[in-house]
């Protein structure tokens, strides 16, 4: 497996994480392409082939792409093809960039196939599922707010393994469901081709939806999300990092395991002590 960075972690900006990123001795990076420069409409040609370049010049690759346009992700029928039609251009967007896994979350899916809103979610998923096995591209869906065996579900429902994955954050799992990470992730075996490396604990009882409410800016009121779940450097929280490496391995998974650092006042520090313990663990 290969040790990633989210270029963002760094609060660096795009060139300023980059440099970071190579000096730690990463394999490759993860960024967004979601707005201000590197969103697809604001990279050209030239623009494009110069990012590639540059940070192959400093002996990186991208591990992946991500598409997470915030919101409610694919859950409301009505923003869907304009979500779509964004997520297109970042999966073209990323195979320019020599990667070909995009990265996102699609919302809260509802267990039920009868909700109305399992119907629009798949639809849409769907599409892009299509367009990525045509042009040789994963929409890869982060685990959160369901269970792994929901997403499976679901996942198996589309029936595009070549163009549908799963970005497998063992965090986001502990943090919101508290499920049991190898479990989880010999479920979604299948489905997985990137990996957050990230680490958490919950802190209180609360409903994924409304907790993912928050997050698009419309949940309950009151709600803080700092008493219900936290953040927390690899190997200090509920992730069981050496079961879930195994657990990886066991499933066929060598691909990347990209450090997400979202809160913290040395981003680059954690950063750094996340890199280490990966290593170690791989040996």
């Amino acid at each position: 497996m290969k040790i990633g960075v989210m270029v963002e972690s760094f609060r660096a900006g795009l060139d300023g994480g980059l440099k970071a990123a190579a000096e730690l001795g990463a394999d490759g990076v993860q960024m967004y392409a979601t707005g201000g420069k590197t969103h697809p409409d604001a990279m050209d040609q030239t623009a494009r082939a110069d990012l590639r370049k540059k940070v192959a010049d400093l002996g990186l690759e991208f591990s992946a792409i991500c598409a997470d346009f915030g919101g409610h992700g694919f859950q409301i029928a009505q923003d869907n093809p304009k979500r779509i039609e964004n997520s297109r251009k970042v999966m073209d967007l990323a195979l320019e960039l020599g990667c070909n896994v995009v990265t996102t979350h699609i919302g809260v899916l509802p267990a039920e196939k009868s909700h109305p809103r399992y119907g629009v979610m798949a639809a849409a998923c769907a599409e892009l599922g299509r367009y990525g096995d045509s042009v040789g591209a994963t929409f890869a869906i982060e685990t959160g707010p369901e269970p792994a065996a929901v997403l499976r579900a679901f996942l198996d429902d589309i029936g595009l393994p070549g163009g549908m994955g799963v970005n497998f954050d063992p965090a986001n799992l502990a943090m919101v469901i508290g499920e049991d990470i190898p479990a989880a992730t010999a479920t979604l075996a299948p489905y997985i081709v990137h990996t957050h490396a990230k680490d958490g604990v919950k802190l209180g009882e609360f409903e994924p939806e409304h907790l993912y409410g928050v997050f698009a800016g419309e949940g309950p009121a009151g709600m803080k999300v700092g008493e219900l779940i936290r953040e927390v450097p690899l190997g200090e929280g509920a992730v069981p990092f050496p079961a879930w490496l195994s657990a990886l391995g066991d499933g066929g998974f060598d691909g990347y395991l990209t450090i997400e650092r979202e809160v913290g006042d040395n981003p680059r520090a954690d950063i750094a002590k996340a890199i280490e313990f990966l290593r170690k663990l791989l040996g």
